[in-house]
């Protein structure tokens, strides 16, 4: 079933509807929700969620010029209170990780599992600062190019090997084009000020880590360092995708679904060896 668009207390979504557990998808920085439409297809029976983040799409953007990734959690908390979500399975690409984690860390009754993918590990800048360089020039790129051909000149880079990828590479480019202020602007400088290997360490929910091998945006690496830095009780698995980019969930959605139905599957034994063991998770 194909995707449907929604809006709730201003904050835009896509369904694809399903009986199934619920998974709630968190979009990268040049992204939008319907970049999960493939992943979804490979979620039979699952009830699959994807936001636009506040300040893209039809989503309102939020009340700061320089948020950090727990203002986007509060939002995304928000969304699921409204859609009465008690428990997801969330997900978070690029952008999104610092954001899943940041809602994971505040609120893990709210989780049964965490999946991070393509990992942004965030700048550690003091919000409110001197934006440092590399987000200053996405924001100067944009205003000079606009946001097509800023599209057209990014989207080629979050896909592995993109002359044989045209299609890829123009759904990318599509959802990239979309981008305006001042919801891009909030998210660079949310970006430039994460810290996901922080928020991880801290954090409670089973949690696993996947990207591509080729990924050239955010390089594997710093999935590593977040995996590393999981608390051992909750460290799921580290997958890496051969002959893969960036945008994973487009690139390679089998494998990126066969990552969050392994760590569905390990949740529910383990709560189930908690429950026979006369405690729970």
């Amino acid at each position: 079933m194909s995707g449907r668009d929604h809006i709730t207390e201003g904050i835009g979504w896509r369904e694809h509807a399903g009986d199934g557990p619920v998974l709630m998808a968190l979009h990268g920085i040049g992204s939008e929700a319907r970049a999960f439409d493939a992943l979804a297809a490979h979620l039979p029976g699952w009830r699959v969620i994807a936001w636009e983040a506040p300040g893209y799409g039809p989503s309102t953007p939020l009340d700061k010029a320089w948020p950090v990734a727990a203002d986007y959690a509060a939002a995304a908390l928000r969304l699921m209170d409204a859609l009465e979500l008690e428990r997801v399975h969330l997900l978070g690409h690029s952008l999104g990780t610092l954001i899943g984690a940041a809602l994971a860390r505040a609120h893990p009754e709210r989780l049964d599992s965490l999946t991070l993918a393509s990992c942004a590990q965030g700048g550690g800048a003091a919000a409110g600062g001197v934006l440092p360089d590399a987000q200053a020039a996405r924001l100067e790129d944009l205003e000079r190019q606009g946001a097509e051909a800023f599209a057209a000149s990014r989207a080629a880079r979050l896909i592995y090997a993109p002359e044989d990828n045209a299609d890829l590479v123009a759904n990318v480019a599509q959802g990239m084009g979309k981008v305006k202020m001042p919801g891009y602007g909030q998210a660079v400088r949310m970006l430039a000020s994460g810290d996901l290997a922080a928020d991880c360490a801290a954090l409670t929910v089973p949690t696993s880590v996947i990207v591509g091998a080729e990924d050239v945006v955010t390089p594997p690496v710093q999935s590593f360092r977040a995996h590393e830095a999981l608390p051992v009780a909750v460290r799921g698995a580290l997958s890496l995708v051969p002959a893969t980019g960036h945008a994973l969930h487009q690139q390679a959605p089998q494998a990126l679904a066969a990552a969050i139905l392994r760590l569905q599957g390990e949740r529910t034994l383990s709560a189930r060896w908690a429950s026979d063991q006369g405690g729970e998770l």
